[in-house]
């Protein structure tokens, strides 16, 4: 992983000092977001994110993307048996930096990929569980359950609708272990986000 990161910096570096043009931006959307790995009956929830970026244009058809992003994840659990079922919520917050190679294909369709690291914000773990009849609640800080960085690769596609507007779909692939509770339990987070982006 610090072999990745590293290669993002010099890639940035390369990026900041050979860039045609730079635009930055803000972008913000919906992820759907779920967990895989050793855990079992995981489904997938909605949350968001917002942020910004900046495009160094290295040429006419290729260019560099960091970002910086905070961005709502997790995942949902639901059991149900005869007088008894039980959902759960697991809601993580991080703060995503992505470093993204775009490659336009076409004049306004782009394909990119790149690795990305992540800070975990917080994570709240929210239960129900209802047992004949009897109902029961709450939620419980789940932060010390989780590692507090997370690496990632992504991988997704572009479209500019114009010079200022753009829109984007990206698929995160959970590289590193995120699991803290559990030392023998290998547990990924798993993204996919639509995105809507505007540069100045």
């Amino acid at each position: 992983m610090k072999k990745v990161i590293l290669a993002a910096i010099a890639v940035m570096a390369f990026g900041f000092a050979n860039a045609q043009d730079v635009k930055f931006g803000l972008k913000g959307g919906i992820n759907l977001s779920s967990f895989s790995g050793d855990i079992e009956d995981a489904s997938s929830k909605v949350g968001f994110q917002v942020g910004g970026f900046a495009e160094f244009k290295l040429t006419d058809k290729f260019s560099i993307q960091p970002e910086l992003l905070y961005s709502t994840q997790g995942a949902k659990f639901e059991e149900s048996e005869v007088n008894y079922f039980y959902k759960e919520k697991i809601n993580t917050n991080y703060l995503n930096v992505p470093v993204m190679a775009k490659y336009y294909v076409a004049s306004k369709f782009s394909v990119e990929a790149g690795p990305q690291i992540g800070f975990l914000l917080s994570a709240k773990d929210k239960w129900e569980e209802m047992y004949y009849g009897e109902k029961n609640s709450g939620t419980d800080d789940a932060k010390d359950d989780i590692k507090s960085v997370s690496f990632g690769l992504n991988v997704g596609a572009g479209y500019d609708f114009t010079e200022n507007v753009s829109v984007g779909v990206r698929y995160n692939f959970g590289l590193s272990n995120i699991s803290d509770f559990d030392s023998d339990a290998k547990i990924h987070n798993n993204v996919v986000s639509l995105s809507v982006g505007y540069k100045f």
